[in-house]
Formats: structure tokens, C-alpha cells, sequence
């Protein structure tokens, strides 16, 4: 089939990737000059099975009241005159029940752990090199009622084959001495083995040049402007897509099966097609500082729970730099950078790693990422028979790029992807009825939409 492939992110390039493996004819459209320069381009660097609890969790409402009015909040909220910000507000406090939030942390375990091996295999295969670190992440908690808090959950991943072991401050810094300075402070730490981390930016454009050798085409500074249907009802269709290019001058371009991976504006394509996305950008800030004293610089890829901030570190060309990145600042599709978040961070890292990384040389950076209220991203196909979507992947991009673009060409193909997610219009398998996670309900109006 020809497959045309909406963003050329992490989560495009990957779907591209393997769609071209299964021999369709892959086309991907995207209006940056570069794969992965948005949301792709700076992200915290991990690729965490263990990072799976929601932000929508039993713990979430109290927490968000006590950072109201704060400016570096790790979760922050800010109220527009939008009413999709607060439809997806109040889809978020829905899904902070204890049962819908176990029913995600499986959800975004068993993608997380079909995504990681992915990777590790495409890595086997290819020999793809993005300066990655292969030496787990630990989670460290500076606060013992978040430490204590995070010992259920922990079971739960567990329990579904994700090895994060429950370790002591005294462990924690012997499998990162530069916590030492701030040993007294750890309350508690997870540690797991065999999560990684690797720079998301430069793992694309590399998977993008392996793609492209072996046959799909990357339509570079393409403005996507418009999906067209032909037919109604079940027959319902896209016929073509519209595009503008950097001169201006109007394309359209067709598929026998279109992929919608656009992130954060993924939602703004199909809403006039009568498609209701329950996605909403999520503002992550990241800070890339020069390693100013190796020897007080982590090794090891990190979680500070308190603060939402995860660390990587990343040794290659571009020299030896540490990435700190995280937060969520719900404000719509700004992508101003904040002096005051960006501030806290660099206050976290100097307080963590004092003298570690060169903060008179930092690079602040932020992206729009496509956060669903259940953290739980929409994969499968739509209403729309030959309209696919790969979306709201969250703050867990990286993670479950490589899962979720092999699982996508399987569903493309007619295929049963081999991994236990609830995949939109995709019946369980041994079940014989739908998934139950995002799915696809009528509206009063009678169009479709999707809600979690």
C-alpha cells in the first residue's frame, strides 16, 4: 500500500520505518526542514519502562491545589478561555481513580516493555548509534510521604515484569556516587537495570537517513493544511491531503492509508472532520548544560521525583553535556520559554550537582507535548477506515516510539500487533470485543469523537 505519514518526529519516523520494513510504499510529510526538530528535539533523553504511573493518579488533585498560583510548579495549570483546556481538565480529575489509574499503569507498561526490546533489537539490526547509555535509571525520592506513595505502584509494575527494585539511599549512591552530596536527603530509591536513555533528536534524524535508504520519502518544509474525505458513513474515507511547500505553491498528495503523527497538533487536523483527539499540549522545558567537572557529573540516567525532572547525559560530537528536562505547563500552544521555570531547574541541578555543569553556557529549550488525560497514547485506526493515528504519547515519546510504530504497521497491515494494549477499533485478542482504553463514541451531533 502507499502510506503517507502525517509529522516527521520520533513517532512518525519510527511508524515510517517500520511500515517501509513490512514493504509498503512510505511517504512522510512534515513542515520542519529536519525530522524530529519539534517535540523530538530536546526531551529528557529516557527511554523508562519505570516511568509508568499517570500524572492522573489518586495522589494528583491535592498536589495540584497546593501548586495553584506557584510560577515553578511542576504541574502547572494555566486557566485560557478554552474550552478544550477545560474538557480536558475534567477528563484528567475522571482518571485519577485508583482502578482507571492500574488499568494505565498496565497499559503504559506492556507498551513501554514491547517498545524498549523494539528498540534494543532496531539497535541489533541497524547498528544505530545516538550516543545512548545503557545503564538503567534511578529513581530517587527526596521526599518520604512521594516515597511511600510510590511503593504501591511500584508493586503493580512489578507485578506486570517491569524489574524496578525498591533500593535504599546507601544503594542509590553507589550506583551514582554524585548523589553523595545529597545522600542525607534521599528518602528512598528505585532502581531499573534495564531501562536506557539516548538522544531522542539525533536518534531520529539517524532513523530518518536508514528509512530513506531503503526507500521512503521524507517531503521536508511541507505544510500540512487539510485532510479531505470522500464518501459517508462507514464508507467514509480520506481521499487526499493538502499541502502548501516553502514556496507557497498548493500539492495534494495521496495514500492508499494515512498515519497522523503530529503531536500536539494532531487534534487541530481532524477536528473538522468531525474527530474529537482527547489531547492537549503539555509545555516541557529542558536545559542542556556543558559538564563543567566530570567528576561530579551522574553517569547514570535519573528521576527526581519531587521536582519532575529527569536527567540524561549525553557524550559524543557535540561533547559531554548533561540534559535536564520536565515539568508541564498546561497554556495552550505557547512555546515561550519562562524565566522562572527554566530558573528552577538549573536551581535543582546546582542544589543535586553543584559544579557538575556549566550554567553560564545553558541552553533552554521547551516543546508542546501531546498529553492525553489518562497518559495513555491513541494508537490504531480511526472512525475514518483508512486513517490511522499514533498520538498522545505524552511525556512518554521516546519510550514508546519504537513499540508503538512496530504495533502501528502491524495494524496497517492486518496484522495483530504482538504486545497487550487496548488499540483503538482493534478487538483484544482471546476477547472478541474492542479495547477499552481511549476510544470512539457519538457525539449528540452524531459525529465521532474519541474520549478516554
Amino acid at each position: 500500500m502507499r502510506v503517507i505519514v502525517l509529522g516527521a518526529g520520533l513517532i512518525g519516523t519510527a511508524s515510517a520505518y517500520y511500515l517501509q520494513s513490512l514493504g509498503h510504499e512510505v511517504t512522510v510529510v512534515d513542515r520542519q526542514a529536519a525530522p524530529g526538530a519539534e517535540t523530538s528535539f530536546a526531551n529528557g533523553g529516557q527511554i523508562s519502562v519505570s516511568h509508568a504511573e499517570p500524572w492522573a493518579n489518586p495522589g494528583a488533585p491535592l498536589k495540584l491545589l497546593a501548586w495553584l498560583g506557584r510560577a515553578d510548579a511542576p504541574l502547572l495549570f494555566r486557566p485560557r478561555a478554552d474550552v478544550r483546556q477545560w474538557l480536558w481538565g475534567l477528563s484528567f480529575l475522571r482518571n485519577c481513580t485508583p482502578s482507571r489509574t492500574r488499568h494505565h499503569i498496565a497499559q503504559i507498561v506492556r507498551l513501554g516493555t514491547y517498545s524498549r526490546t523494539a528498540l534494543q533489537q532496531l539497535r541489533a539490526d541497524t547498528g544505530i548509534q545516538y550516543e545512548q547509555r545503557t545503564q538503567g535509571i534511578l529513581h530517587f525520592y527526596t521526599s518520604a510521604r512521594e516515597f511511600e506513595a510510590a511503593l504501591r505502584p511500584t508493586e503493580h509494575m512489578q507485578a506486570l515484569g517491569c524489574d524496578r527494585r525498591l533500593i535504599d539511599a546507601d544503594e542509590a549512591v553507589r550506583l551514582e556516587p554524585a548523589l553523595a552530596g545529597v545522600r542525607d536527603r534521599i528518602a528512598g530509591a528505585t532502581y531499573t537495570a534495564e531501562d536506557e536513555s539516548g538522544d531522542a533528536q539525533l536518534f531520529t534524524r539517524a532513523l530518518a537517513r536508514i528509512a530513506a535508504h531503503t526507500g521512503v520519502q521524507f517531503r521536508l518544509g511541507h505544510h500540512i493544511t487539510a485532510l479531505r474525505t470522500t464518501g459517508a458513513g462507514a464508507s467514509e474515507h480520506i481521499d487526499h491531503v493538502e499541502l502548501t511547500n516553502a514556496d507557497g505553491r498548493y500539492e495534494r498528495l495521496r495514500g492508499d492509508a494515512y498515519v497522523l503523527a503530529l503531536g500536539s497538533f494532531s487534534p487541530l487536523l481532524v477536528q473538522p472532520l468531525g474527530l474529537r483527539l482527547p489531547i492537549y499540549p503539555a509545555k516541557g522545558y529542558s536545559v542542556t548544560l556543558p559538564v563543567l567537572d566530570p567528576a561530579r557529573a551522574y553517569q547514570v540516567s535519573l528521576t527526581d521525583d519531587e521536582f519532575k525532572l529527569v536527567f540524561s547525559r549525553y557524550t559524543g560530537p557535540q561533547g559531554d553535556r548533561l540534559r535536564i528536562a520536565g515539568t508541564a505547563e498546561f497554556n495552550g500552544y505557547d512555546r515561550r520559554l519562562d524565566p522562572v521555570r527554566c530558573e528552577a531547574i538549573v536551581r535543582r541541578v546546582q542544589q543535586l550537582f553543584p559544579g557538575a555543569g556549566d550554567t553560564e553556557a545553558a541552553q533552554y529549550w521547551s516543546g508542546l507535548r501531546p498529553a492525553t488525560p489518562s497518559n495513555v497514547p491513541l494508537i490504531g485506526r480511526s472512525r475514518i477506515a483508512n486513517l490511522f493515528l499514533n498520538t498522545g504519547h505524552g511525556t512518554l515519546g521516546w519510550t514508546h516510539a519504537c513499540g508503538s510504530g512496530k504495533a502501528l504497521a502491524d495494524l496497517v497491515s492486518g496484522r495483530q500487533p504482538a504486545v497487550d494494549f487496548d488499540f483503538l477499533g482493534q478487538e483484544r485478542a482471546g476477547t472478541g470485543r474492542p479495547g477499552t482504553a481511549p476510544r470512539a463514541h457519538a457525539s449528540p451531533t452524531g459525529a465521532q469523537r474519541l474520549r478516554p
